[in-house]
């Protein structure tokens, strides 16, 4: 068996708690990367769902101002408000 002296033992300790505190760091990098990149997929698929939320409001926006226009059409209304249709027609544009 090696015998080693004591400074020599102290070096081996020190350098073995120097290659676990590396690992240590390490996994602990490693882990904080890995939660702020979940972090980051969760506000992605968030503003995707509050994009896709906001394009369904205005298409159903765009629908109620077509139907609207129909039902004016099928009436033979002479005087219409246009007023009407240019207020919704601006809220669903500025809900962009």
């Amino acid at each position: 068996m090696l015998s080693l002296s004591d400074s020599e033992e102290i070096f081996a300790i020190f350098i073995a708690l120097a290659i676990i505190a590396g690992f240590i760091f390490s996994t602990y990098s490693d882990i904080k990367a890995t939660i702020t990149e979940e972090k980051e997929k969760f506000n992605d698929k968030k503003e995707a769902e509050e994009k896709v939320k906001t394009l369904i409001e205005l298409l159903d926006a765009k629908t109620r101002l077509i139907d609207r226009i129909n039902s004016v059409k099928k009436k033979n209304w002479k005087k219409v408000r246009i007023t009407n249709y240019i207020c919704l027609y601006k809220y669903c544009y500025n809900k962009l």
